[in-house]
């Protein structure tokens, strides 16, 4: 019988990908972060953490996708696994792969496609890290090299979570802690989350009828609470992280710049009601290893309040740079915090006289969370305060 060195890879990439127990199984709550950030930084309403399994493809991350399997003749992270590099299409009704597969010529409609492999420490092609659109686009370079940081997240977060297995395998209490406070968040997000998604898409589909215009004004309030309510339960989560369950350490490279747009996406509402726009300063590329998803968070936390507490009128600046260590810095020019209220800031549920007075939107938790994503990542963050605004500073280790 004929020796095929393609045939003996296939199945040691298969035996690696069983290794990491993810299939057939709830979507980490990780993956499922990720992809809901890499939808939003791209702008596309679908995205996903696809692994290549035999016959088939298993979303073990996903964002705005109702499957949570697909068979592989419709796959098109299928394609990266031989080429090992990223797949752009942007338009897959011209693509004569794609062009007669179901899911481009009915739902969900798939038109842009772009992935990059997830590529594992043994250098196993798992799968893709993959975002999609229902209408044609064009991504450039910048947005290719930010597909391929995700990527590579998506193969450390599955690192990660094959090694808390092994640890709690031989008994180690503290992965023992880890896996089951990961049990419960993918709990919560299979029994709340993901429902709630599923209604949030089918809003979006509802508001795009024309013949239910007359209807927007409801629709609309009915998915911006759904949007509420999911953020209120990852808020609660991450501020109220039992001690035994400590953050994962920082995972993988990325660049503060990546880290810094990916918070201020995520703040586009609040950015988008100000008069004065918010200024970014970043350094071109100030490397450091981090879990992306959990960091942005928490620059995100710092730029709502800021959003939060800045007169529209007035300016906020975040910045980046790379000196003595990698810093990311949140500086506006609102109303400051009192002197009494500073030692209490970083304080769970803690909110100040202004926050109360004013029924400023959030439940104290924003630095709390902050500061634990960061404390995690063996950084600081302080705080400081002025008649002139508040200066939020994250300083991080530099990237080996």
């Amino acid at each position: 019988m004929e020796h095929n060195p393609r045939d003996e890879d296939e199945r040691a990439r298969l035996s690696a990908l069983q290794s990491y127990q993810v299939l057939d199984r709830p979507r980490p709550a990780a993956l499922d972060d990720l992809t809901r950030l890499a939808a939003s930084m791209f702008d596309t309403p679908m995205a996903a953490v696809s692994l290549i399994d035999r016959d088939r493809q298993w979303f073990a991350g996903s964002h705005g996708l109702a499957d949570e399997q697909t068979p592989l003749d419709v796959s098109f992270c299928k394609h990266i696994i031989p080429a090992k590099r990223p797949l752009i299409v942007p338009d897959a009704t011209r693509d004569s792969r794609f062009s007669d597969l179901p899911n481009v010529v009915g739902n969900p409609n798939i038109r842009f496609y772009a992935g990059a492999p997830i590529v594992d420490e043994d250098g196993h092609t798992l799968g893709a890290m993959c975002v999609i659109d229902d209408r044609p686009r064009e991504v450039d370079d910048a947005q290719v090299r930010n597909l391929v940081t995700f990527a590579g997240q998506a193969a450390v977060h599955l690192s990660a979570i094959r090694n808390r297995l092994r640890m709690a395998d031989l008994g180690d209490e503290l992965a023992r802690a880890s896996k089951r406070e990961d049990d419960l968040v993918s709990t919560i997000t299979h029994e709340l989350r993901t429902p709630v998604a599923s209604i949030q898409g089918y809003l979006e589909i509802l508001g795009d009828q024309d013949d239910l215009a007359p209807y927007r004004r409801l629709i609309e309030p009915i998915h911006r609470n759904g949007e509420r309510l999911v953020s209120m339960v990852d808020h609660l989560l991450a501020g109220t992280r039992p001690a035994e369950a400590p953050l994962p350490a920082p995972v993988g490279p990325v660049s503060l710049d990546t880290v810094v747009s990916a918070a201020a996406v995520s703040c586009r509402p609040l950015v988008a009601l100000r008069a004065d726009t918010v200024q970014l300063r970043c350094a071109a590329d100030v490397p450091v290893r981090a879990d992306l998803t959990r960091l942005a968070h928490a620059v995100a936390q710092l730029m709502r309040n800021a959003l939060l507490f800045t007169p529209a009128d007035r300016p906020i600046t975040i910045a980046t740079g790379a000196a003595p260590r990698p810093w990311v810095e949140v500086r506006d020019g609102g109303i400051g915090i009192p002197a009494g209220e500073l030692p209490y800031v970083f304080d769970r549920f803690y909110r100040g006289r202004h926050a109360r007075d004013q029924a400023i939107p959030g439940v104290g938790l924003g630095l709390t969370i902050a500061r634990n994503i960061v404390e995690a990542h063996h950084g600081t963050v302080t705080v400081d305060s002025s008649g002139d605004g508040t200066t939020a500073r994250v300083t991080l280790p530099a990237a080996a």
